[in-house]
């Protein structure tokens, strides 16, 4: 999950461009902003840093195991057509 200071950010940036005739309904308006993009990034289907990071690592570890694997077979290959 997104660290809530995002949230916090994005609102009051988005609540710096109102209109200086509208501080009033500044904070109103930071508020509700928060809390909509909040619930939109929560219907995402996204993973944390650390599941990404994770899968990363797994992903490096097969490729790795993939080409040495391709080059075993290269040489069998070879070898088999040699003989």
């Amino acid at each position: 999950m997104l660290d809530a200071t995002v949230f916090d950010d994005l609102s009051r940036r988005l609540g710096a461009l109102l209109p200086p005739g509208l501080a009033d309904a500044k904070a109103d308006f930071e508020r509700n902003a928060r809390s909509a993009v909040q619930s939109a990034l929560g219907n995402l289907d996204l993973v944390t840093r650390e599941e990404f990071d994770v899968q990363t690592a797994v992903l490096a570890r097969t490729r790795a195991r993939m080409e040495a694997l391709e080059e075993r077979l290269a040489v069998l290959e070879r070898d088999a057509g040699a003989g």
